[in-house]
């Protein structure tokens, strides 16, 4: 009846206003301002939050670029070869002496030749570290008690090279050889990482001949 008297629509005008008046000033107004007071404040505290590891994490960054202790390096690097050393003789003595001629195909090295490579490798690769260094002969096995004792000498080698490096003079760079100018701590970990490999290499002849690798047993 209202909207039929009021042609002009004015009624109808500030009947809404009215109500969205009353509304906004109500109860739920109320409650919605409530409602986003609170949420802006928990945003802001959740923001401060967000921005504490933040400011902490240049002192954190800052804690962990602290050099190592001097020697620590050093040391680490040499008790990783002697261990390599340990498994390494431990597998050539486990192979029997009947088959150290033993080559799974025609193409590949029979077990004593693979010994002497893992040896061969190791003191050309370790000389590197120190060209003064005495070149090591390690001769011509004839048998299992030779390759054996080749292999030891070469991580003697190894050994006694490490023995005079220190931290400083394991990050300074010399020639690595086919791995181009490196440091001498990088020679180091790729010399054991090649002899690793051919650590799994051995394994494989060891089965193939029904003997459980020691590290296995």
């Amino acid at each position: 009846m209202t909207l039929r008297s009021d042609p002009s629509g004015l009624g109808v005008i500030v009947a809404a206003h009215r109500a969205e008046t009353n509304y906004l000033g109500g109860p739920m107004y109320s409650a919605i301002r409530s409602l986003l007071f609170t949420l802006t404040i928990v945003s802001a505290a959740l923001g401060l939050a967000a921005c504490a590891p933040a400011e902490e994490a240049p002192a954190e960054a800052a804690q962990e670029a602290m050099p190592m202790d001097e020697g620590v390096l050093a040391d680490e690097l040499l008790a990783d070869w002697e261990s390599l050393k340990s498994l390494m003789v431990a597998i050539a003595e486990e192979m029997p002496e009947e088959n150290y001629g033993y080559k799974p195909t025609d193409e590949l090295r029979d077990f004593g030749e693979q010994v002497m490579h893992v040896a061969g490798a190791q003191v050309g690769l370790m000389g590197r570290l120190d060209a003064a260094a005495t070149p090591l002969d390690l001769g011509e096995p004839a048998d299992k008690a030779g390759f054996v004792q080749a292999l030891s000498d070469s991580f003697d080698f190894g050994t006694e090279i490490l023995n005079g490096q220190t931290d400083a003079s394991l990050q300074e760079k010399v020639d690595g050889g086919f791995l181009g100018e490196s440091t001498r701590a990088r020679v180091v970990y790729r010399t054991m990482i090649h002899t690793w490999s051919e650590y799994g290499v051995q394994t494989v002849y060891l089965r193939l001949n029904g003997v459980v690798p020691p590290a296995s047993q």
